[in-house]
């Protein structure tokens, strides 16, 4: 079976929503100051003709941000212009290593996640909805605006606000997560949340090329700097391969709380030739394949991220993915395939 060949190198696009006040201008300073040297791109949408929130955000973005104002992004701008926007951030002599759409806090999340999905730009991916909820204001914004519940059911990641102030912290978290489709809940005061729920934080030596899995599991276990404790991570390394109708099982029926995956795949006999990289964040998925590099080890190495994770079941199932069959299925690679990216096509996938 022929295999898709990989394509460049993206950069995810995260939107970043939620209704006025909660806290998102807040949440991307934070994420800014904390993530060492990873270089993160914004695209800031303020409802007024004064862009205060833009400004907030460039004197610690420089020329990495592109602002809107006097409009909602959602309503202002078609998929197409969009990509103009995103153009100026994702050009390779940027350095940019995550883009995040600061919405307004009367824009429709729904809308901006279709234009991300739409986009025809080649070196960007979606990263995934990011909804922010002021805990002290929740029940009021509710009252007066009922969709507010609809957000929440399409986030990948709501990140409940202002904690510090609100008399019943536990009960709004609880309604939160009530709300939520599959979404991780995390609390979090003054917007601060580990930059790992968003982005692959570069290590802090710089160095050209991705993050190692090494890399990636020495942020997982060092927590000692971590803001809360509404995190959990779990990997998985494995010389057997893994069976690839199995593993769709596993992402197909993932748990609630499970944001995001990250790390690579081998198939073993289904693709000899290519280990596959793989990012989940909320319900979208995507493979990329990639040709092993000589001489290294052939090991399946997965990073797990989410709020309330029953770690051992987890483990236990994808356990259950390995298989050391020598011969291949010629139908089995069909389930990963639909969520290979083809370039011709810039076909997206949900899962």
């Amino acid at each position: 079976m022929s295999q898709p060949s990989p394509g460049p190198q993206q950069i995810p696009v995260v939107v970043l929503a939620g209704f006025l006040g909660s806290g998102k201008t807040t949440l991307l300073n934070h994420l800014l100051h904390r993530s060492g040297g990873t270089r993160i791109g914004a695209l800031v949408n303020d409802f007024g003709a004064i862009e205060i929130d833009a400004m907030a955000v460039a004197g610690a973005l420089g020329d990495s941000t592109v602002s809107l104002g006097n409009g909602c992004l959602c309503c202002a701008v078609d998929a197409s212009e969009l990509d103009v926007y995103l153009e100026r951030l994702a050009r390779p002599s940027t350095g940019i290593d995550v883009i995040v759409i600061e919405a307004s806090g009367l824009a429709e999340p729904q809308e901006l996640v279709r234009m991300v999905l739409a986009s025809e730009h080649p070196g960007i991916v979606y990263g995934g909805l990011v909804e922010v909820v002021d805990a002290t204001e929740f029940d009021d914004t509710r009252a007066k605006h009922p969709e507010i519940d609809r957000h929440l059911a399409l986030a990948d990641l709501v990140v409940v606000n202002k904690l510090d102030r609100a008399a019943d912290g536990e009960r709004v978290l609880g309604l939160v997560r009530d709300l939520t489709d599959r979404a991780a809940v995390v609390p979090a005061t003054y917007g601060r949340i580990d930059p790992e729920f968003l982005f692959d934080c570069r290590p802090s030596e710089e160095r050209i090329g991705q993050l190692s899995f090494d890399d990636l599991h020495e942020q997982e276990e060092d927590h000692s700097d971590h803001l809360h404790a509404g995190y959990d991570s779990m990997s998985l390394v494995s010389e057997v391969p893994l069976d690839p109708r199995r593993l769709m099982g596993f992402l197909d029926s993932r748990p609630e709380g499970l944001y995001r995956i990250k790390g690579y795949v081998d198939f073993g006999p289904y693709d000899a030739a290519n280990r596959y990289a793989v990012h989940a964040v909320g319900r979208f998925l995507r493979f990329y394949p990639e040709p092993w590099t000589a001489g290294a080890a052939r090991l399946t190495q997965l990073v797990l991220i989410g709020s309330g994770l029953d770690a051992a079941s987890l483990a236990k199932e994808l356990e259950s993915c390995k298989s050391d069959a020598p011969h291949a299925d010629e139908h089995g690679m069909w389930g990963v395939l639909r969520y290979v990216q083809d370039p011709e096509e810039e076909a997206f996938q949900e899962a």
